[in-house]
């Protein structure tokens, strides 16, 4: 739960870098808190019986939107990558796996044009130039 606050503390921070702990913790509790917002919308008779959801869920999304963009681009920094690179989950099917592999891929040891290393105070040995 402090990683999913702690990006919502840095909601619009684009620069820096995120941690692959940091970004899957706030993935995974973003998953839950909308699964039970939608859940809150059908015990509730608020959703629509087209989409499943209702205005519960929707005001949920459209408040993760700039954190989620935010820790994502943080985290393409942690490996070297500029946050633009989001957009190429705009190629079906390929570039959403193109981003889910650099996701799950280790950072940038040491500091990279983004900043220094998040790992580098917690036993990880960071490069020093």
């Amino acid at each position: 739960m402090e990683w999913y606050l702690k990006v919502l503390k840095n909601y619009v921070g684009f620069s820096g870098r995120a941690r692959r702990k940091e970004y899957w913790m706030f993935v995974l509790f973003n998953v839950i808190f909308a699964i039970v917002a939608m859940v809150l919308d059908n015990v509730l008779g608020l959703a629509s019986k087209e989409l499943g959801y209702g205005p519960i869920y929707g005001l949920y999304a459209l408040a993760m939107i700039l954190p989620s963009l935010a820790v994502a681009a943080r985290r393409l920094h942690d490996i070297g990558k500029s946050g633009w690179w989001q957009l190429i989950a705009l190629i079906p099917i390929i570039g959403v796996i193109v981003l889910i592999v650099w996701y799950v891929r280790e950072g940038d040891h040491g500091d990279n044009a983004y900043g220094p290393d998040p790992k580098a105070g917690e036993g990880t040995s960071a490069t020093v130039a």
